[in-house]
């Protein structure tokens, strides 16, 4: 029987989630099982492999699979769509569970119901399975700084941020604030973490991303050559692969010192002057102009072309603007020293890889370049001339 922690975690397959399994599967001997959207193993194999080629090449991900348990699901049916073999499974042998499965849908009341509302619930109703079965060391909920709700101007500690009298920006704020609620009020006995990423754009280390949302928001707006609001406002933008080491360590944790967490850049957030030039460090052009007293009229103008029925790139741009013009321009920050004292490490300034994700979004259009994986025969056979090359240099 195996002593190696079994982790249930769900949005494995999706970009945050793939650099959290990426440091689990390469830093720890842990046991992941993944539920994924999909029919069978085959396809689920296939899901993850679209997510972790960032990550890693088809020789590393395929030495990963072995502590790897695929299981098919899906987050909004009955009981997860897990098996009847899949939850005896986890029931008995999942150490933790650590959700991340969302949906990030800010437009759709409709899909946040039913992805993060009912997918949470769900999640809690098997939380509480293993916990009656054997006993549950953590449940960590991945959250979002968006809970705070409508704000303007302000710096929040994580304990200060959610105020239910509070309006909200969005459904998608609206619903990760009440998932919060949901685990708190369900799992009254169960360990909790809850970790709130704030904007999450890009990787410190590298210039690809498979996440283009916000990336292509920012873009737009450098390319502009005017922009309709003040660049004094700070915008708190955080590192990838930061955030998903932040998760895995904490949630590996067996006692961390607090409950809640920003996973944001904090007290070291950029102005929006301070950004526009770094995404244009290039050199190429310059950082556009700020006209605050055009705001009113921009969002006019957005929120017309997003409810135009006809889909062209100007509705595109106002869709991304009426969804995400809020969240650059409420200069409001998030304090992050907790996680950055649990970790040991800082999030690395967004100011200093800015430039080569903007040039690498640019390049692939907003679309990151999935490439199939290739079998684990064609890849042995690849590997094979390989090694004897480095033996016969050796």
């Amino acid at each position: 029987m195996t002593t190696k922690k079994q982790i249930f975690l769900t949005g494995a397959t999706g970009y945050l989630g793939s650099y959290v399994a990426d440091v689990m599967l390469r830093e720890t001997d842990v046991e992941l099982l993944l539920l994924t959207r999909a029919r069978n193993r085959e396809e689920s194999v296939q899901r993850f492999w679209a997510a972790m080629q960032l990550h890693m090449d088809p020789a590393t991900y395929y030495s990963y699979l072995d502590r790897v348990r695929f299981l098919p699901g899906d987050l909004t049916a009955p009981g997860l769509g897990l098996s009847e073999e899949d939850r005896k499974h986890v029931v008995e042998h999942a150490d933790s569970v650590l959700h991340m499965a969302a949906s990030l849908n800010r437009k759709s009341e409709k899909t946040c119901l039913n992805h993060n509302l009912r997918g949470t619930l769900s999640v809690i109703k098997l939380a509480r399975e293993i916990q009656s079965h054997h006993g549950l060391r953590r449940f960590s909920h991945v959250s979002t700084v968006a809970v705070a709700g409508q704000r303007d101007s302000e710096t929040l500690r994580e304990d200060d941020a959610i105020e239910w009298e509070r309006s909200d920006y969005d459904p998608y704020g609206r619903t990760k604030k009440f998932c919060e609620h949901m685990v708190r009020e369900l799992l009254p006995d169960v360990p909790k973490t809850f970790l709130r990423p704030s904007i999450v754009m890009g990787d410190s280390r590298f210039a690809e991303t498979s996440q283009f949302d916000m990336v292509r928001a920012f873009c737009v707006l450098v390319d502009l050559p005017i922009l309709p609001f003040s660049g004094d406002g700070r915008v708190d933008i955080v590192n990838a692969d930061w955030v998903g080491r932040a998760i895995a360590e904490i949630h590996l944790k067996d006692a961390p010192k607090h409950e809640i967490y920003h996973l944001s850049s904090g007290a070291a957030s950029h102005r929006i002057t301070e950004i526009a030039r770094a995404l244009v460090a290039s050199g190429k052009r310059k950082p556009p102009r700020f006209v605050p007293a055009l705001e009113g009229s921009f969002e006019r103008i957005m929120d017309q072309l997003a409810g135009m029925k006809s889909k062209n790139p100007a509705t595109l741009v106002g869709s991304l603007f009426k969804v995400f013009l809020p969240y650059i321009t409420y200069d409001t920050v998030f304090l992050n020293d907790r996680a950055v004292q649990e970790i040991g490490l800082a999030p690395v300034p967004f100011s200093q890889y800015a430039a080569r994700l903007y040039d690498y979004a640019k390049r692939v259009n907003y679309e990151y370049p999935v490439v199939p994986l290739p079998s684990r025969e064609s890849v042995q056979k690849t590997a094979a001339p390989n090694q004897a090359r480095g033996a016969a240099r050796a």
